[in-house]
């Protein structure tokens, strides 16, 4: 069913070039029949470069992931094969398990024009959940893309790897951008030209730090801190339920242990574990291109190209430069083995894209932002402190914005102080010169 919301300022306009689409681009597909829903799109929902998609009443709990493929529906392959578990109405507050993989479909379908596909990925709060999640299509053989054409619904694969959590109708747990055309990432030399007015990342003492382009921006990992203590948190096992819909809400301490700054100048993560840490250089990102953050070398483990390390229009930039770099948070989970990590290890590429037009909405706290001004920060869920190191203030301006249609109940936990060793209590990540699987994602929407 077609929204029936009307935007303001929306009226027919031709379409844009070749590129991302941006958020007026976005705007107009709702309004006209392109994006459809059974309840109206919201103007929140519509993103610079991207539209939230929200959980629908149906889900499914099954025994595995899968693919359909270009001969079945999505449906059929899991009543077909025996993968169903059950099926599940989340209409109110349901306890999604750890481990456990569910398919749930998502409000907007789509009837995209001939000349546009999809590239979905998690938002960035799921993603510093270790909540994965991945959109697939009726009868689609690829995660994450939505083919040239598309009509049909959408659903998306979502499984938490660490806590559990309460999920209902009406979250937005992923998001799916329009492109136009091809749109394949800048070439090292068009980069180079950004850099020289653009000033693609900035160092920790506010002047433009040495920009590296090889294939892509280089983000290093950050272990010093730049003044503050703790350099990253390692998720606690057995924790609480959390309820996605409380917003700066739960005290961290009952979730996450803060790692200090090592005396030696590395940390070792263990295997199987999930890190959040942050990213050396703070990172700009304009508002006539987006970004996006892949491991720096697929072949060293797991490679998904599109957990969440989606970067806005404007992120670490605002709308005419005002904003003098972001850190990129590095989601990080190891795989099996421990491995070791040193300061200001490369860690991850960052690549940049050309938008259609530029969006009539930039990133930043005026939208509802979450991390503009972040440093090492957690999820929107959990309770927001000041924080001392220059430039990694966190922005706390949005965290009172619900996601959801309700509010389910949770219990507030104690603050506590947790202490860990400088070498050997840390644990897990992806990187060089290691040859077990690992994982790197930056979460940063």
């Amino acid at each position: 069913m077609k929204s029936g919301l009307l935007f303001s300022g929306v009226g027919d306009c031709e379409p844009g070039g070749e590129g991302i689409l941006p958020s007026q681009e976005i705007r107009q597909f709702a309004t006209t029949g392109v994006i459809c829903s059974p309840r109206e799109v919201t103007p929140d929902q519509i993103q610079p470069a991207s539209i939230d998609l929200r959980l629908w009443h149906e889900a499914y709990r099954v025994r595995a992931s899968f693919l359909p493929g270009k001969s079945t529906t999505l449906r059929h392959k899991a009543t077909a094969n025996g993968l169903l578990d059950r099926e599940i109405d989340i209409t109110d507050p349901v306890l999604l398990e750890p481990g456990v993989v569910y398919l749930i479909r998502v409000m907007e379908s789509l009837a995209l024009p001939h000349d546009v596909h999809g590239i979905a990925n998690a938002k960035s709060s799921t993603g510093r959940l270790d909540i994965h999640t991945r959109l697939i299509t009726e009868c689609g053989d690829e995660f994450e893309r939505v083919p040239k054409g598309y009509h049909g619904d959408l659903y998306v694969e979502v499984v938490s790897r660490t806590f559990p959590i309460l999920v209902q109708r009406g979250m937005k747990l992923n998001q799916l951008r329009f492109v136009r055309g091809q749109s394949d990432p800048a070439a090292d030399s068009a980069l180079r030209n950004l850099a020289e007015y653009d000033l693609l990342v900035r160092g920790d003492d506010n002047r433009p730090d040495q920009v590296h382009i090889d294939r892509g921006l280089r983000v290093t990992v950050d272990l010093q801190g730049n003044g503050a203590d703790i350099v990253a948190y390692q998720a606690k096992n057995n924790a609480p339920p959390i309820d996605l819909s409380r917003i700066n809400h739960y005290d961290k301490a009952e979730f996450w242990t803060p790692i200090l700054k090592p005396s030696k100048g590395y940390l070792i993560l263990e295997g199987d574990r999930f890190y959040i840490l942050a990213s050396k250089q703070r990172v700009r990102v304009g508002p006539r291109h987006a970004a996006e953050m892949v491991p720096y070398d697929p072949t060293t483990g797991e490679f998904r190209a599109h957990y969440a390390g989606f970067f806005d229009p404007g992120f670490g930039y605002g709308a005419g430069g005002e904003i003098q770099g972001t850190k990129a948070v590095l989601e990080v989970r190891p795989h099996g083995i421990p491995v070791l990590l040193e300061d200001d290890q490369f860690v991850g590429r960052l690549l940049y894209y050309k938008m259609a037009e530029t969006p009539d909405k930039i990133y930043g706290v005026s939208i509802g932002s979450s991390y503009q001004q972040q440093g090492l920060a957690l999820s929107k869920q959990f309770k927001v402190e000041p924080q001392s190191a220059p430039g990694s203030t966190s922005t706390s301006a949005a965290a009172a914005k619900d996601d959801t249609e309700a509010t389910p109940h949770q219990t507030v936990a104690k603050l506590r102080t947790t202490e860990t060793d400088d070498d050997d209590s840390i644990l897990k990540i992806a990187f060089p010169d290691n040859r077990g699987e690992h994982g790197i994602n930056a979460k940063n929407h």
